[in-house]
């Protein structure tokens, strides 16, 4: 059985849990494989309505297992890795109309960090560090890493992380705007589960609509944008949680929406 990630699905929320901690979380082959196929599940089960990736141990993910790509025998190819391994992850992170939560539990270095940076919302444990790991090796930055990290933090930094390669602490993300907030390692577990499982109870219908729209806004016109809003408000507005939205207004009691 294969427990290279675990998945704990409660309260709504879908926990995924990378659990290589003997090598950093690192991925090899089964292990990407298995993450999408995850994803997938909780894409499609209706019992999930937010989701929570994160590390167990002392890192969330050190990237790739380098094990795998020096030895002959297991050595899949940078071709197959990025176009099998991680670019469906990240494809898959961003297209999931459910918010996701990237818990940053520890150091993220390289695909780990760019998957992480992938995600909707990153909280960093205050013990926790970010790594353009890539040009220490002769590598570029992939999964993603230079679509998200210059538009997350500007041109210039982005530049001066991932040529230099210079680990980047919690907070420092923070100042950066690299993620959303830092929380202390005492508490991380619990105050993840809280924004998880708030996300979890909001009208996860329109959740989904704002991440739809957000994507399209890096390469769409303002006229574009402005015509996807349109279609998406009215999609909104036809779906359950908004009518049970205004009810609770109007009946002042607290809405229970239910994603729908």
């Amino acid at each position: 059985m294969n427990n290279s990630i675990l998945i704990k699905i409660e309260n709504q929320v879908a926990y995924i849990t990378l659990n290589r901690p003997d090598v950093f979380n690192s991925f090899n082959r089964e292990m990407a494989l298995l993450l999408q196929s995850i994803l997938d599940d909780c894409e499609h089960n209706n019992e999930v309505r937010s989701i929570v990736i994160t590390g167990n141990g002392k890192a969330f993910c050190a990237g790739q297992d380098l094990k795998e790509v020096t030895s002959p025998e297991l050595n899949p190819g940078f071709k197959k890795i990025l176009e099998e391994h991680y670019n469906p992850i990240i494809t898959r992170i961003r297209s999931i109309h459910k918010p996701i939560i990237g818990a940053v539990n520890g150091v993220a270095a390289g695909a780990g960090a760019n998957i992480a940076l992938s995600c909707d919302l990153v909280v960093a444990s205050n013990k926790a560090s970010f790594i353009q790991a890539f040009s220490k090796i002769g590598l570029i930055p992939d999964s993603g890493g230079t679509f998200f990290l210059p538009r997350l933090i500007g041109f210039q930094k982005a530049t001066a992380l991932m040529m230099l390669g210079d680990k980047v602490t919690a907070e420092e993300a923070k100042e950066l705007g690299m993620i959303f907030k830092v929380i202390s390692s005492e508490s991380f577990n619990e105050e993840v589960e809280k924004l998880a499982v708030k996300l979890a109870n909001m009208p996860s219908k329109a959740l989904g609509l704002i991440k739809e729209l957000l994507n399209k806004s890096i390469t769409n016109t303002l006229e574009q944008q402005l015509e996807l809003e349109g279609k998406l408000q009215i999609e909104a507005a036809l779906s359950e949680d908004y009518t049970e939205g205004v009810n609770a207004f109007m009946e002042k009691r607290k809405p229970i929406f239910k994603g729908k």
